[in-house]
């Protein structure tokens, strides 16, 4: 089993190495990350300017670019030939839940391999450190595709309690929660005297409830959310019709 791993974090983070680790038992594994942290990047790809790529490690590629511009290269070019059996992105630092999906590059990452044809899972760890609790994770998920494939198309969107792994409860298959708006920007001046801006902090959550990946993760449960990525509101196509007909 081969398997092409990304992340958004940068291909030097310890949840990175962390699953390679884990993985190595178990399948051919190749890196292919930016060359530091792209969080937040979500889709985007570089257009205007050439990829760079350096081979760091055997079989580990750094990439000047985004998250999806290494997948969108592995798949393309470095793998071309030989395709992965699946595509893994993370153990991202902290938590991909309800509308941070919208924003990560960690989901990105997994969204390209889905848009090119390998069954893809991004996963991410809900702090900072039991990242081997995720990666024993996504081993099972792993072993459990390859006895018997994932029964659907769709991305698989994985977020794990930062537990030790004798912590954890049990895993649920949940739906996307929600966030209120992000607080307010914070300005602050440079010390040239310019203003600057940051974004403010996330939303407190808005629906958090029973069957959501929020409130999966507060009882430390595993959250396992399948994404699609047709955006078409197709309840909405026939009332935009007659709305455009007058």
């Amino acid at each position: 089993m081969k398997i092409l791993l990304s992340n958004d974090d940068g291909v030097h983070a310890e949840g990175l190495r962390v699953l390679a680790e884990e993985l190595k038992q178990i399948a051919d594994i190749v890196i292919v990350a930016p060359d530091r942290n792209r969080s937040g990047a979500s889709n985007s790809l570089t257009l205007e300017n050439p990829l760079r790529v350096d081979e760091i490690e055997p079989n580990v590629f750094s990439v000047q670019g985004t998250p999806t511009d290494c997948v969108h290269f592995a798949l393309n070019e470095l793998m071309k030939d030989d395709y992965p059996d699946l595509v893994l992105s993370g153990i991202n630092h902290g938590a991909n839940l309800g509308d941070d999906v919208l924003y990560s590059g960690t989901v990105a990452a997994a969204m390209e391999g889905h848009f090119l044809g390998v069954q893809s899972i991004a996963i991410s760890l809900v702090g900072n450190t039991h990242f081997k609790t995720a990666a024993k994770i996504a081993r099972q998920l792993v072993e459990q595709h390859l006895n018997k494939p994932i029964p659907t198309n769709r991305l698989l969107n994985v977020n794990v309690p930062d537990v030790a792994w004798e912590s954890l409860t049990e895993t649920e298959v949940t739906r996307l929660g929600a966030r209120h708006h992000a607080e307010n920007m914070i300005k602050q001046l440079d010390p040239r005297g310019k203003q600057v801006y940051w974004l403010g902090p996330p939303g407190k959550e808005q629906d958090a409830g029973i069957g959501t990946d929020f409130y999966a993760i507060e009882h430390k449960y595993v959250s396992i959310t399948p994404l699609q990525v047709d955006l078409t509101a197709h309840e909405s196509l026939l009332s935009m019709d007659k709305w455009l007909k007058g």
